[in-house]
């Protein structure tokens, strides 16, 4: 194989952005070659957009029996993910998911099984951890510059959103439509890199409001509290409501501290380890000497296409270490998600591994008991290019 057939699922805003990249041949060794979409006037937008030569289907089932691709890209709403790429697997295609990797955690868990079974290539688009900020810090903590870590906090509130936003879209801010607001839509990114900076947790307590700040019926302001095998702590505070937000991220260790704010990286490094500076001292006060280093990072990364890229390549050369994303983690920020919405709907903590049956069933019971209803006249398509 030297050009892999992509058809892309779902042609809303995340994937006319895909069809632009793929269809521009923004992507060496990628060819889009189909579309899919049970909305007929949005798949004949499509079509129109990016060339009449593809091939056009409103039933997945048909544009997998076509034989006109071989890999497919996933752009639907969030409880289709693990649906369509379990089908896709089974019918011998690659497969690249839009974030979350789904709703709950059981149904993601069949997802990865089938993808392990399949032997296909699977990717799942975490784009951000090809930012240069982000791979810098990955690379400063599994090196062990910061030492044992102690505590972290995450304030991700730059994810302001008005209510037109929730009106535009039929399926967004439900629980039958999305299962989630923030945690579900907005931020899988920072859970993503959260667990993958500082490992997953062994429980946490979590505090979530929902339609606090906007008509709807899903979260929109979480504060979560989370504790690590060997001792330390964080917090994780997001927010759809707020205006202007902030995006920091503090990471403590035995070494000093990292911050991460504003595009760069700030490391309070202790001369010796306070482990050993608080054996040591025999002061009444006293703390280790600080040197604060500004830490260089590439300002490069971030883009959807790198994903796919590397997906592509895996794929031409069969090999997995190629991706940047392996497709299986995306269960880990849905776990945390999940467990989030799990500890505020019991009041109490949840310990991980996750009970997704218990997850299961109280986010069903809220589906079943909805009295939520939006006014789809003012659905729209999305131009979603910029925003993240």
């Amino acid at each position: 194989m030297d050009k892999v057939r992509v058809g892309i699922i779902g042609t809303g805003g995340m994937g006319l952005s895909h069809g632009k990249c793929l269809s521009g041949g923004e992507i060496q060794g990628a060819e889009l070659t189909a579309l899919c979409d049970a909305n007929a006037e949005s798949l004949a937008a499509a079509v129109k957009k990016f060339g009449p030569d593809l091939q056009a289907f409103e039933s997945v089932d048909e544009m997998f029996a076509a034989g006109c691709i071989d890999a497919v890209l996933i752009a639907t709403p969030h409880y289709h993910h693990p649906v369509l790429g379990i089908k896709a697997f089974e019918s011998s295609l690659h497969v690249l998911s839009e974030k979350p990797a789904g709703v709950y955690t059981a149904q993601v868990a069949e997802l990865n099984a089938a993808a392990a079974k399949s032997g296909k290539m699977f990717s799942m688009m975490f784009q951000q951890r090809t930012i240069g900020l982000h791979k810098k810090l990955k690379d400063l903590l599994e090196g062990g510059e910061l030492g044992e870590l102690k505590r972290n906090s995450w304030i991700i509130t730059s994810w302001y959103r008005p209510q037109s936003y929730y009106d535009a879209g039929g399926w967004r801010a439900s629980w039958a439509g999305e299962g989630g607001g923030v945690l579900l839509n907005q931020c899988p990114h920072q859970l993503d890199m959260w667990q993958w900076f500082c490992g997953m947790p062994k429980r946490l307590r979590a505090f979530c409001s929902f339609g606090k700040y906007h008509n709807i019926e899903v979260e929109d302001d979480v504060t979560a509290y989370v504790e690590y095998e060997n001792g330390a702590t964080g917090t994780f505070i997001t927010s759809t409501g707020e205006a202007p937000g902030t995006n920091r991220f503090e990471v403590a260790g035995d070494r000093g501290k990292i911050i991460m704010e504003d595009g760069k990286l700030t490391f309070l490094r202790t001369r010796t380890s306070e482990r050993q500076f608080n054996a040591e001292f025999t002061g009444g006060f006293g703390e280790p000497e600080v040197w604060t280093c500004d830490i260089p990072a590439e300002d490069t990364g971030g883009k959807h296409s790198e994903v796919t890229a590397a997906w592509i390549k895996a794929i031409l050369a069969d090999d997995p270490s190629l991706m940047i994303v392996d497709g299986t983690e995306g269960i880990n920020s849905l776990t945390l998600s999940n467990a989030m919405l799990l500890s505020a709907w019991t009041d109490g903590w949840v310990d991980l591994p996750l009970d997704a049956e218990k997850y299961h069933k109280l986010l069903q019971e809220r589906i079943d008991n909805s009295t939520y209803v939006k006014d789809t006249s003012k659905t729209k398509i999305m131009d979603v290019e910029g925003t993240f």
